[in-house]
């Protein structure tokens, strides 16, 4: 055992992958939530740039100005806490079907984008079903709500498990379901009792909808491992207003939201 674990040992090589490094886009992180039953005035924005497959650290993004104005021309200013990259308001006003645009200027470039703040419809209950799943052995949860009927309404959906690291994200519209009791379902089926599950229902724009498909799309897909090309180039509503071709990376959402917690029986 000895000799073969010398063996063993010797035959291991490390091997060096040569990845050519793409020069540094800037990440607009600025998603606007409302969470139903508060005042939303306490909104934040982070700013951070792509890096290095294998870095540990991403890189932030300190010393910008960034405000976002509503159709009024009120502005409210995000101050910068302490060099994090992470830039905050309190006294923001959010308003359902308001227009709000987003500035941010940093390094001598200006981006700007345009957005409108979506409604989503209350969660009315949650239930679990032992039977789920593809095997029919699964634990399943499924959050219900009562969509709006004659509005074309568009969901994004968020899964916060304890059991795992990452969140779930899935989109929706009521094309199929329009003014009726519909619901968004668990995707884990390693689900077992007392875990618990973060929910959370957006209410988003078209627009927002139609990028968040295509991001969920390349984040689910298992084709090429981790060296391979995305198969589609993601760009959000966020432009470059000084270098139209520097684009950034991310997206300008204001989204009214609904989250509950429940606990596996």
């Amino acid at each position: 055992m000895f000799f073969t674990s010398i063996f063993i040992t010797g035959c291991e090589e490390v091997v060096d992958v040569d990845l050519d490094n793409a020069a540094p886009k800037l990440v607009i992180q600025a998603d606007i939530n409302w969470k139903k039953g508060t005042t939303g005035t306490h909104q934040s924005i982070e700013l951070t740039t792509t890096t290095g497959y294998f870095e540990e650290k991403i890189p932030v993004v300190s010393g910008a100005t960034i405000f976002v104005m509503n159709s009024e021309n009120q502005q409210f200013n995000f101050i910068e806490i302490q060099k994090t990259g992470r830039y905050v308001c309190n006294n923001f006003k959010p308003e359902i079907d308001e227009q709000y645009t987003l500035t941010v200027i940093s390094n001598g470039n200006t981006y700007t984008a345009t957005e409108t703040m979506k409604s989503v419809a209350p969660i009315t209950r949650i239930e679990q079903n032992n039977e789920g799943g593809f095997t029919g052995k699964d634990i399943e949860i499924r959050a219900y709500y009562d969509d709006p009927e004659g509005i074309d309404n568009f969901y994004l959906y968020r899964y916060l498990y304890s059991n795992k690291v990452t969140s779930n994200y899935y989109v929706d519209e009521d094309k199929f379901f329009q003014g009726n009791e519909f619901f968004s379902v668990s995707d884990d089926d390693e689900l077992k009792a007392g875990d618990e599950i973060e929910l959370t229902h957006y209410g988003i724009s078209k627009q927002y909808y139609n990028y968040m498909s295509i991001l969920v799309s390349i984040a689910g897909s298992n084709v090429g491992g981790p060296f391979q090309s995305p198969p589609a180039t993601v760009k959000g509503n966020i432009v470059n207003a000084t270098n139209k071709a520097n684009y950034p990376l991310g997206y300008f959402s204001l989204s009214e939201i609904d989250s509950k917690k429940y606990t596996i029986q």
